[in-house]
């Protein structure tokens, strides 16, 4: 399957050109002249062309996720499958893919226009075949190095980066009064991944297992989702010669103080999600051993995946009310309600009821999945206000937006490992559980303490 980027110099059409409704249609599935913002062009072909690009965007970035969250899953199973490993190693096991992810999505935002979104859909997804047949290979041996465990774990952190390239594929297909529902249902599409993953991995493993466990299923099983991803890209997926990497405002976002704010703000929402979402099944596996799952027939269902899941539905409704109340109210009662979350972890945690540790933590996810959405809301908002001539307000948000949510991933690596050193240095939980309740008193402090007061002095709902 080849892939090739036919661009002449005249690849960019003339001033003149840009103006034409028509679509001009080049080998390699280049697309020229494209202008969502032209009514007759959007109408004729161009609201078709940008919905099937966005249904194989997200089957590719809901793959990503997939893969991104294997481990979380599958370290709880590597004891039973005789695997000998420390507290600390399991936790960096979680904790790696979320590192590399996120350091990742800083250089996949720019891969779009370089190669573009169809061309980089395919070598994306491409990609998420090491981490999947890597570790198939990895866990069907015992004696497998942690060093190589590591090492896997590290190329399942492709899939993290694939948010950033598939966000901004999605952005140059639609006008900018339909951006926001766009991104959205690619953003939640694709956090799905997460709980997939946490609810078909251990039914899978464990089809049909007597003694020993389908370990090396939890990554072959993806394999041809990712092939149908790659051949779906490689057929149904276009380029855009418009597609432009946009370097000046994305060094102007750098030195605008609102962008590291807002990172700040974003760890605490979206690194809230995908930290707890990654070693949720570790924290229920530790904190109630007896509890193995539901069984059905041979294969076991866990109930890891409802944190997923109720953290990615949750999404599109933080941003619906940030629309309608402003993103800082909403981001201020999702940083409220995910303290109380945390504690009521905390002050239950002795009554060892598996049901009100289930809950307490679904209304943190629920909380963190809302308060994703409510940050991405006030993120154009503020670069608006912040706006003083030379580069856009425009350009410098969505510049912003990715940089933003590369932050905000680290949040996956930091949770994890906090969590671990307070179980290896206190023998509990519960000490970081209470780290992370001061953490969202000072993110709701500080989201009060700059864009309340922002909006009672802008006048503006941010």
């Amino acid at each position: 399957m080849t892939v090739t980027d036919p661009r002449p110099e005249t690849a960019t059409p003339p001033a003149a050109a840009t103006e034409t409704t028509e679509l001009r249609h080049r080998p390699g599935r280049w697309i020229d002249n494209w202008n969502p913002e032209n009514a007759t062009q959007w109408a004729k072909e161009g609201r078709a062309i940008a919905s099937r690009n966005l249904r194989w965007s997200i089957f590719a970035e809901f793959l990503g996720f997939v893969v991104w969250q294997l481990w979380s899953v599958v370290v709880v199973s590597l004891p039973a499958a005789g695997f000998q490993l420390s507290t600390g190693e399991i936790f960096w096991l979680i904790s790696m893919p979320s590192l590399v992810g996120a350091t990742l999505r800083i250089p996949y935002t720019f891969m779009v226009p370089r190669f573009g979104g169809r061309n980089w859909t395919i070598v994306s997804a491409g990609l998420l075949l090491i981490p999947s047949i890597g570790l198939a290979i990895a866990v069907s041996n015992p004696q497998t190095p942690f060093g190589l465990l590591l090492l896997i774990a590290a190329f399942a952190g492709f899939g993290g980066g694939n948010f950033a390239s598939s966000m901004a594929n999605i952005t140059f297909f639609y006008p900018a009064a339909q951006k926001g529902y766009a991104l959205g249902l690619n953003a939640a599409g694709g956090n799905l991944g997460a709980s997939v993953a946490q609810f078909v991995v251990p039914i899978v493993i464990t089809v049909g297992a007597a003694a020993t466990l389908n370990l090396p299923l939890a990554g072959l099983i993806w394999v041809p989702l990712i092939i149908v991803a790659m051949v779906g890209a490689y057929f149904r997926m276009d380029n855009l010669s418009s597609a432009k990497a946009d370097m000046t405002a994305s060094l102007a976002a750098l030195k605008e103080p609102h962008l590291w704010v807002m990172a700040v703000l974003y760890i605490g929402t979206f690194g809230s999600f995908i930290g707890f979402a990654g070693v949720f099944p570790k924290l229920l596996a530790d904190t109630f051993p007896d509890f193995k799952g539901f069984t059905i027939g041979t294969a076991t269902v866990t109930l890891a995946f409802l944190g997923a899941l109720v953290g990615s539905l949750a999404r599109p409704y933080g941003g619906k009310l940030a629309d309608r109340f402003g993103g800082t109210v909403i981001t201020m009662g999702a940083f409220t309600v995910m303290g109380l979350g945390i504690l009521g972890v905390i002050l239950t945690l002795p009554m060892q009821n598996f049901a009100v540790f289930l809950l307490c933590f679904l209304v943190l996810f629920a909380a963190a999945g809302m308060g994703n959405g409510s940050t991405y809301r006030m993120i154009p908002t503020i670069f608006t206000l912040r706006a003083n001539g030379g580069i856009g307000a425009q350009r410098k948000a969505a510049a912003a937006l990715g940089l933003i949510s590369a932050i905000g991933a680290y949040g996956g690596f930091f949770i994890p490992q906090l969590l671990g050193f307070s179980k290896t240095t206190f023998g509990s939980y519960t000490p970081a559980l209470g780290w992370f309740a001061l953490a969202y008193v000072a993110f709701l402090a500080l989201t009060a303490g700059v864009y309340l007061r922002m909006s009672k002095k802008t006048g503006t709902r941010i």
